[in-house]
This record gives structure tokens, C-alpha cells and sequence, in this order.
């Protein structure tokens, strides 16, 4: 086994305030959300990323892995949201195991509303704290460790 590399001082400390980062901000942001709008995170990404899509409908499967859930984690999520009106399922024409999801008019109202407090949110918390440099590094960053992580999950 090769020598341990171990980190030195400056970066054991970006290291640690990333850390520390990841722990407070999405936890921040999602007391905000809940707050603001009654939605939990898992609720805001499934319907902001079912609106990217032209009529709000996705089939299940892709929409999993679009945002990198299992397929059980999401029709389970799915289910809670239904039961809300949030979303509703329609059987899968190609997939006669899948289905597919669509936002309800109830579900595209909920996220018109709480879209602008969660945009005030990301802005106070990270957004307005950066320089426009600051935000290029961190756009360059997030962009590397990804595409390192989605190539090395190929």
C-alpha cells in the first residue's frame, strides 16, 4: 500500500470549511424552503426538475436518474407527492413497468410560489457572499469534481 498522503494545514482547512459547509447550507436552505413554502428539498427538486421538461411530464426511470435517485426512492417520494396533488402518475405507453410523471396545475402553482423564496435563499446564503470571480472558481470547481465523478461512475 502506498504511503498515506496526508493533507497539509491549508488544505486539512478547505477540507474542513467544505465540510462544515456542506453540513450547514443545505440544511439552511432547507428550513428556509419549509418555511417559505411548505416544501421539503426533495419536493422543490422534483418539481423544478419535472418543469424543465416541455408539459411537466417525465418518465419516472429518467427523471430518476436525471437527478441521481434510485427508482424506489423516488416513486416512494412520488407517492407523498401524489397525495398532495403535487404530481400524478399516467401509465408508460414504451415502459408497461414505469410510468410517467406529471406535474398537476396544483404542483406548477406550488413551485411558481415557492420558486422566488428559494432564489432569495440560494442568493443570501452562497450567491450574494461571492465576487464574480469567486463565483467562476466555484462554478469550475463544482463542474471538475462532477464530470471526474460522472466519468469515473461510466
Amino acid at each position: 500500500m502506498a504511503a498515506t498522503g496526508w493533507l497539509t494545514e491549508p488544505e486539512e482547512r478547505a477540507w474542513r470549511a467544505y465540510r462544515e459547509m456542506q453540513a450547514v447550507l443545505p440544511a439552511r436552505m432547507a428550513r428556509d424552503l419549509g418555511r417559505d413554502s411548505g416544501l421539503s428539498d426533495p419536493d422543490y427538486d422534483v418539481l423544478s426538475t419535472l418543469s424543465e421538461k416541455e408539459r411537466q411530464r417525465w418518465q419516472l426511470r429518467d427523471l430518476a436518474a436525471k437527478m441521481l435517485w434510485s427508482r424506489s426512492r423516488l416513486s416512494h417520494h412520488v407517492d407523498r407527492m401524489e397525495q398532495r396533488g403535487l404530481v400524478a402518475r399516467e401509465e408508460d405507453p414504451d415502459d408497461r413497468r414505469g410510468c410517467i410523471l406529471v406535474m398537476t396545475r396544483e404542483g406548477r402553482r406550488t413551485l411558481e410560489r415557492a420558486a422566488p423564496y428559494h432564489v432569495a435563499s440560494v442568493r443570501a446564503h452562497l450567491l450574494d457572499l461571492l465576487d464574480d470571480d469567486e463565483l467562476a472558481t466555484l462554478t469550475r470547481i463544482a463542474e471538475r469534481v462532477v464530470d471526474r465523478l460522472a466519468a469515473g461512475a461510466s
